[in-house]
């Protein structure tokens, strides 16, 4: 029986690794999540190989109470942590800004840490018997809340960046929680840690799709994104698109070079994520095209808020001159039959070529003048 166990928690350990080269080799996936997640992996094999040594302590004489409690210590102690560490994977700066999003954490290892001469959460007898403490209800509050946090910072992340991720995390999470309330119910069946394994597996599935949406070098929302979202549009909600372009962005790559010109890239798309609400999602759907499909129809609103980056963008050309302007045009979706997208879409980019011809007739009249 012992063997069975030992050989499960294995073949996690095995899985796990080659999580780890899934993530060294992954060019999608954002850099800055690879560390938490080596981290959280390593974390992971270490309360296994605990989880490991309770069983192996536990079956055997009073010899080994000790490792019983060690290993009993460090598991009930970091276990909670999973959830942070998934966290700090998905958006480090939550846990940075909100540093008491710790504290079900830090209770659970006080509890867990004196547990081995109060009991509080655990308890093991001189005769290597083990049994769970009188609060053993602070280690089961501080692993649902902690699951709760990743829930909510991870949807609300998701939303601000109008990713669909709430019904796949929300699925992720009902399986976590499934799978380690087994062993809660039923002490016996060691199901959480083949559970939290085949969660990371597919925690790195679903950012690698989240990271995969984005364009690598502005970081706004890419074609592939904008074509998932387009055909969501079913034409029975409102909305309005509007269509950007970068002025004579040629002859700055002619000019001043490619590096400079993705710089202008980088800059411009800076300047519209900051300029539009959390109602507009913004894509880069090709060179220096831009697109950004919103569900604000109130076309007041929408030019504010497209002067509002028309004014950004002329502080940023104050610091450099080199820096060029931006055409633009919208159309709104008020509704009707037979009006498809891309009858919208040519609306907004009809709208954006006339405005350009507006801007390089102004230009061409005042060298003349």
């Amino acid at each position: 029986m012992i063997e069975n166990y030992i050989a499960t928690h294995l073949i996690d350990v095995a899985a796990l690794a080659i999580l780890c080269y899934l993530i060294y080799s992954n060019n999608i996936l954002n850099q800055n999540r690879k560390w938490p997640f080596y981290i959280g992996i390593m974390l992971t094999v270490l309360i296994i190989s605990s989880e490991a040594g309770t069983i192996i302590a536990g079956n055997a004489n009073g010899d080994l109470r000790f490792l019983n409690i060690f290993c009993n210590v460090f598991g009930f102690a970091m276990s909670p942590l999973i959830p942070i560490i998934l966290l700090a994977i998905y958006d480090v700066n939550i846990l940075l800004t909100n540093k008491l999003l710790m504290l079900p954490s830090i209770v659970n290892m006080f509890a867990t840490a004196l547990s081995p001469w109060l009991g509080f959460v655990f308890y093991i007898d001189v005769n290597n018997h083990y049994e769970r403490g009188n609060l053993f209800i602070v280690f089961v509050t501080a692993y649902i809340l902690n699951l709760i946090i990743l829930f909510i910072s991870t949807v609300r992340t998701g939303q601000k960046h109008h990713y669909p991720i709430k019904a796949k995390f929300t699925a992720l999470s009902l399986f976590v929680i499934a799978g380690t309330s087994i062993q809660l119910i039923f002490p016996s069946v060691y199901s959480s840690w083949h559970s939290v394994t085949l969660s990371l597996l597919l925690y790195y599935l679903l950012l690698s799709e989240f990271d995969g949406s984005f364009d690598a070098l502005t970081r706004l929302h890419n074609r592939a994104a904008y074509d998932k979202m387009v055909n969501r549009l079913d034409g029975r909600k409102l909305y309005s698109v509007i269509v950007m372009d970068i002025n004579n962005f040629k002859e700055i790559n002619d000019t001043f070079g490619h590096d400079f010109g993705d710089t202008v890239l980088k800059k411009v798309a800076s300047v519209i994520r900051k300029s539009f609400d959390n109602s507009s999602t913004c894509y880069r759907v090709g060179g220096d095209e831009f697109y950004i499909i919103s569900s604000e129809t109130d076309p007041v609103k929408l030019e504010h808020q497209l002067k509002c980056m028309t004014n950004n963008l002329e502080k940023e050309r104050k610091n450099d001159g080199r820096l060029p302007t931006v055409s633009y045009g919208y159309s709104i979706f008020k509704g009707g039959k037979g009006i498809g997208f891309q009858e919208v879409l040519k609306e907004a980019d009809d709208q954006m070529y006339y405005f350009k011809k507006i801007q390089q007739d102004m230009k061409k009249s005042t060298q003349t003048s």
